[in-house]
């Protein structure tokens, strides 16, 4: 007796992915449906059109050299995996006023999803705060500015309350003392110095911690508790872009500054640093030594 052959079909579509290989040159529904991931991830891939171009095959490849992938531009059963794979992420709540390593990330992430949150400069400000209704009205959550769990999950990324910094051997910050900080110094001095460092970053950390810390700026690293702080090694740059670390100066180029040296808790947007005053380009400050750094544990 002769036996019929399956249908063509039926044998195609068992043996077949769920997602058909794609790459340069490919087109139809797959495609787009490709594109619109891609798009969802933050990796733009131009129009999405059907049409696998140059540009749908350049963020194919930024897209698997981010998830640890063979950067080839061919979307085989791996990269449809990470593309359908939910978001998710996680993150500290975050809200207007706030700052730091953190504000910064969100502020990346919602730029590379194509809602302009302004300069990535780790201010939570209006700007910021519009991106973020923005983005949450487009993900139909509640569109209040407050960057919780479901936002964050939306968002797609994780980032630490306290975050470390890549080649920083493990060093982190506070977050709240650099917030707490802030508040001081803008309650103080807003942007001008008093001359009232060591006051400023005391009532940061007995804000944060309920400690009083006695002392001028090149009293106060040997007057941390120990069992709060520890000097850690780094660059000032280096400490810059973690926030709620202290900073401490034996000496300025200032009358004042040369006797009583300087302190201040770094802000995490790699720039600014937070006393009894902003000061915006730490970074830039010129004719101060001694530098040590004192990191919350």
């Amino acid at each position: 007796m002769r036996v019929s052959a399956a249908p063509r079909s039926n044998i195609s579509a068992a043996s077949s992915p769920a997602q058909p290989t794609l790459k340069l040159g490919s087109s139809g529904a797959s495609v787009k449906t490709l594109q619109q991931a891609l798009a969802n991830a933050g990796f733009s891939p131009g129009a999405v059109d059907g049409q696998f171009g140059p540009k749908t095959a350049a963020a194919v490849k930024s897209f698997q050299s981010a998830k640890g992938l063979v950067a080839d531009g061919i979307v085989g059963p791996k990269t449809w995996a990470k593309l359908t794979a939910a978001p998710g992420g996680s993150g500290p709540t975050l809200k207007q006023g706030q700052s730091g390593a953190p504000v910064t990330a969100l502020q990346n992430r919602l730029n590379q999803l194509g809602f302009n949150a302004g300069a990535a400069d780790g201010q939570f400000g209006p700007k910021t705060t519009a991106a973020v209704k923005a983005f949450q009205s487009a993900k139909g959550l509640v569109a209040d500015g407050v960057v919780g769990p479901k936002t964050w999950s939306q968002l797609g990324i994780t980032v630490g309350g306290t975050p470390t910094t890549p080649g920083t051997g493990g060093v982190h910050g506070n977050s709240a003392l650099a917030n707490n900080a802030r508040s001081v110094a803008l309650s103080m001095g807003g942007h001008s110095s008093q001359g009232l460092c060591a006051t400023g970053v005391s009532r940061a950390i007995q804000n944060t911690y309920g400690i009083k810390v006695w002392g001028n700026g090149n009293q106060i690293d040997n007057n941390l508790p120990r069992n709060k702080f520890k000097q850690v090694n780094l660059s000032l740059a280096e400490a810059l872009k973690i926030p709620g670390l202290v900073l401490t100066w034996e000496k300025t180029s200032t009358r004042l500054g040369s006797i009583y040296g300087h302190t201040a808790i770094t802000s995490g947007d790699g720039r600014s640093s937070y006393s009894d005053f902003v000061e915006s380009n730490t970074l830039g400050a010129s004719g101060r030594s001694g530098f040590k750094v004192f990191m919350p544990i």
